[in-house]
């Protein structure tokens, strides 16, 4: 996660330094991917114990029994607390990872692609091979239809973890795992879309298609104003949540249509605060009060209008998002949905469910497995090639890491199981695969980075002349 630029205390008011730089250390905080996946755990330990004392009916309680409710026109939508977590403000994080795709296709490592083919290809073997997996504990069974809790792993945690790391990894091998996490989510959400909906509305999924077609038409007309976008988005989203296709793909759609180019043509911007910089300080008066500084107000507010403008929507956007997504939606689901009732199932009972044994290897063998080979088969063939400062055992790290399947495969989940206690079975497996990933994939990218920073014991013997000439 990118810090925001600072503002330079010279330029500030002595009273005003203590202030910013409170406000900066909390910016800092909510920056770090590794801080957000700490307090995502947190929330989901705190769930898992809440869950399994005699407070549960009240927990319970609490995110079924409290609703909330909106008005649309004429439509009154009444939700609970749970649904209001799952269904909306999890559609704000798909909105993020909606962004997080456009940015990848437009500047991101997806625009080359022969740079893109490698962790495209290499998510797509870490989608099918848990599914596989999953399947062939499964497939005769009454529960074949969690094929799909398995295949997703975590963006944040897998970014977090690998964040813990620093600059001790090298920066290929960053590009590698988000470029792969992004491909993995465009997977998962197809796989939510044409396999997890139910009950379609065709009615209600035309009437999608309104609200979708004019936030094309926004974006087609060059409106760069968020507001449109958002107003027409939350349209989409009521259309969406009553088609029977779950709501947060909406999310998604509402990321693809908002522009990710600038309003302003870019090289025009340093001419133009050129000129205005040097005239703004003429239209300073020493003699009056800041509020009565009329002409240098207004051309402050010039600049920052074309400062404003010249920031895509995608990027002010995704700022805007960032800090509630990752420090509120994200815990709080977390919080909601982590837990499990272990109370009236056996150790025994757990351990030995299939769809326990499925969701557990699934992602602790058959994500890895399918990592690893989907990304040595393509650079084998030579189709592409492994980044640069990437060895294969930081591939190794990184494929056991992407068996971290917290969020999404949570999120899966609750669209599988109607039964409450397989759900839960379901969810033990989804924890305790992602901790026993999380720690190994750590442990490999942690020894492959000090080995790095080790000096060989003896130095390299110098190229012969016949070595020099081949």
């Amino acid at each position: 996660m990118t810090q925001p630029a600072q503002i330079h205390e010279d330029i500030l008011k002595p009273g005003a330094v203590r202030v910013r730089r409170g406000k900066q250390r909390l910016v800092e905080l909510t920056h770090s991917s590794t801080r957000a996946t700490m307090l995502m755990v947190g929330a989901a330990l705190l769930a898992f114990v809440i869950e399994n004392t005699p407070a549960l009916p009240y927990f319970s309680e609490l995110w079924h029994s409290v609703h909330l409710a909106f008005g649309v026109g004429g439509l009154d939508v009444t939700i609970s607390l749970e649904h209001f977590i799952n269904d909306f403000l999890m559609a704000l994080f798909f909105l993020m990872v909606g962004l997080e795709i456009k940015h990848e296709i437009r500047a991101g490592e997806l625009t080359e692609p022969r740079k893109a083919v490698l962790p495209i290809v290499a998510a797509a073997g870490g989608a099918l091979m848990p599914a596989l997996v999953y399947l062939a504990i499964n497939a005769w069974g009454p529960y074949a239809g969690g094929w799909g809790v398995p295949m997703a792993n975590d963006i944040a945690f897998c970014l977090g973890l690998l964040a813990l790391l620093g600059r001790r990894v090298p920066a290929g091998l960053r590009a590698y795992l988000s470029t792969l996490t992004i491909a993995d989510d465009m997977i998962a959400i197809g796989v939510i879309a044409l396999f997890y909906t139910q009950d379609l509305s065709l009615p209600w999924l035309l009437a999608a298609c309104v609200p979708l077609a004019l936030l094309v038409a926004l974006n087609r007309c060059h409106v760069y104003d968020l507001t449109p976008y958002l107003v027409v988005g939350f349209a989409l989203w009521v259309c969406v949540l009553f088609s029977g296709v779950h709501a947060t793909l909406a999310g998604v759609l509402l990321a693809l249509t908002i522009p990710a180019r600038s309003e302003i043509e870019l090289d025009r911007v340093g001419r133009w605060f050129a000129s205005h910089g040097g005239s703004i300080e003429s239209r300073y008066d020493p003699g009056e009060p800041d509020v009565a500084q009329k002409e240098y107000l207004r051309e402050v507010y010039s600049i920052r209008r074309v400062s404003s403008a010249s920031i895509p929507p995608t990027i002010r956007l995704e700022k805007a998002l960032h800090t509630f997504v990752y420090f509120v939606v994200l815990p709080l689901f977390a919080f909601s949905n982590a837990g499990v009732v272990l109370t009236g199932m056996s150790f025994g009972q757990i351990v030995t469910s299939p769809v326990a044994i499925g969701v557990f290897l699934g992602l602790l063998v058959g994500k890895p497995a399918g990592i690893f080979l989907a990304t040595w088969i393509t650079v084998r063939t030579g189709v592409s090639k492994l980044p640069t400062g990437v060895e294969w055992g930081h591939i190794v790290g990184v494929s056991v890491l992407g068996g971290v399947g917290f969020t999404m495969a949570i999120f899966v989940t609750n669209l599988s199981f109607a039964d409450l206690q397989i759900a839960a079975v379901a969810k033990t497996a989804i924890l305790a695969a992602s901790i026993v990933a999380g720690l190994i994939g750590f442990m490999i990218l942690r020894r492959e980075a000090l080995n790095a920073d080790v000096p060989s014991a003896e130095p390299a013997a110098p190229e012969t002349e016949s070595q020099t000439s081949a």
